[in-house]
């Protein structure tokens, strides 16, 4: 039957890993096209949209756009954080050995845009705010990329693209809560800190449930929220105190509820995260603002800094004895999965938020202009090389 075959063909595709990276693809594209047509007034109301609940007299809302930054991304980094204590504990990185590589690879690949930025930054201070911007890498869409190229791609150059992504994401988390955290709140900083502790002892007495998570994980974002240090935080935190080793019979709740998770974030928090984010406005811009030290210190960051920051860590790691290339891996499929990490779309996005909150329209638009033009060319020049240039070579090899 037709209805059938449709269900079984959108079963497929939602099931592969590209669909991830089509989707945001084309929530940032249609928010691109809204910002630039008839349609940027309605763009823009319904970003401003309040969203919140009204308790007595008291009012807690947020406009749309916050209500995602600061909301429902706390369910994408408490996914990022699931994804980090399942390769801490027992997958990629559980060991010294297997972890020492990506581990080494993905700082050199968040210093390497960093220090490209700011060379290009350095005299403007408030611009040096973004320095943390390039270092990010988004998993979903460089997974989606490299995925394009099917079995042709060893898995050895899979697992290194994801376990270097997840130690990023690590990274991203700690500069945010040291270098993107507002004045501090006493009160509800301590509350956090309360809720934390009754998350550690649920961990500790093994709860299996995870009812009792994800609601002190609500007040804990609440407590978080007013507390100064990001909200998305609070995600992290409950993450990490997800038990996922169980004594005797009992049965990690982790999984599960990484499972669930995934479809949501991927389907629907990602992409609504694109499209409130990626409307840039391109009337009166020249392609000479791409010349802007912001938006260049951006793109470079993502392209070279990556680049060189990740294949040189691996080369010097790899010349001094210390480790051995991923099997199956060749320095040009090295660059070319070096180039794949500066896909930095959403964690960019999101650092570019919290590094110019308090800033102009036209910085705001300099960040979303450096991030999808940089994130795009480090696609398209990481598929190219992968494709037609590192595996080609790699088959002959052998």
């Amino acid at each position: 039957m037709p209805i059938k075959r449709a269900y079984q063909t959108l079963s497929h595709f939602f099931a592969t890993e590209i669909a991830g990276g089509i989707c945001l693809f084309i929530a940032a594209l249609l928010a691109m096209l809204m910002a630039n047509s008839e349609l940027r007034s309605a763009y823009a109301h319904f970003l401003h949209v309040p969203i919140g609940v009204v308790l007595g007299e008291q009012t807690f809302s947020l406009s749309l756009t916050h209500f995602i930054n600061d909301g429902l991304m706390a369910l994408f980094f408490l996914l990022v954080g699931l994804e980090i204590k399942r390769e801490l504990v027992e997958g990629e990185l559980s060991s010294r050995a297997q972890a020492m590589l990506p581990a080494v690879a993905a700082a050199g690949g968040m210093a390497g845009p960093a220090l490209i930025y700011a060379f290009f930054n350095w005299d403007d201070s408030i611009a040096m705010r973004g320095w943390a911007i390039p270092t990010a890498t988004d998993i979903a869409f460089s997974l989606g990329v490299l995925s394009l190229l099917g079995k042709r791609v060893p898995l050895a150059l899979k697992v290194f693209l994801l376990a270097v992504a997840v130690i990023d994401d690590l990274g991203a988390i700690a500069i945010i809560a040291v270098f993107y955290t507002s004045d501090l709140s006493t009160v509800p900083l301590l509350l956090s800190l309360l809720i934390i502790v009754g998350l550690g002892t649920l961990n500790r007495y093994e709860v299996c449930s995870r009812t009792p998570y994800l609601l002190l994980g609500g007040i804990l974002w609440v407590c978080v929220l007013q507390s100064g240090v990001h909200a998305t935080l609070a995600g992290v935190a409950v993450a990490f105190t997800v038990p996922l080793r169980m004594t005797g019979n009992k049965k990690s709740p982790l999984p599960k509820l990484e499972h669930d998770l995934h479809t949501m974030v991927t389907f629907l928090i990602l992409p609504l995260f694109a499209f409130a984010n990626a409307g840039v406005n391109f009337s009166g811009l020249s392609p000479s603002v791409l010349l802007n030290p912001l938006p260049l210190g951006i793109t470079m960051g993502l392209l070279a800094g990556k680049a060189i920051g990740i294949t040189g860590t691996v080369w010097l790691m790899v010349k001094s004895g210390a480790a051995t290339l991923p099997r199956d891996c060749s320095w040009l499929a090295m660059m070319g999965l070096s180039l794949l990490c500066g896909i930095g779309f959403t964690v960019s996005l999101f650092i570019g938020n919290l590094a110019f909150a308090e800033g102009n329209l036209d910085m705001v638009n300099f960040v979303k202009l450096g991030v999808i033009f940089g994130s795009s060319i480090a696609g398209v020049l990481g598929y190219l090389m992968l494709r037609f240039i590192a595996l080609p070579s790699l088959s002959l090899d052998k």
